[in-house]
């Protein structure tokens, strides 16, 4: 019997490190994680801000050659 109780408790144990460990590493990869969206963000917002800005020259050059033809 007390051996039983010795392996239930190793088994515990290993159980134990080996959930610390993975909340850890999920815990490590998530901030990771979030960074790098952070910065995708942050570059589509940089994108999204060019083509509004490419689409205004468009506007602001077509009104420029229907002046120059009329």
């Amino acid at each position: 019997m007390g051996a039983y109780i010795v392996e239930v408790i190793i088994a515990a144990l290993a159980f134990a490190g080996t959930m610390g460990g993975a909340i850890v590493s999920n815990r490590s990869t998530r901030k990771v994680m979030e960074y790098r969206i952070k910065a995708l963000e942050e570059k589509v917002d940089k994108h999204n801000r060019l083509i509004e800005r490419t689409a205004a020259l468009e506007v602001k050059v077509q009104s420029l050659e229907k002046g120059a033809k009329g």
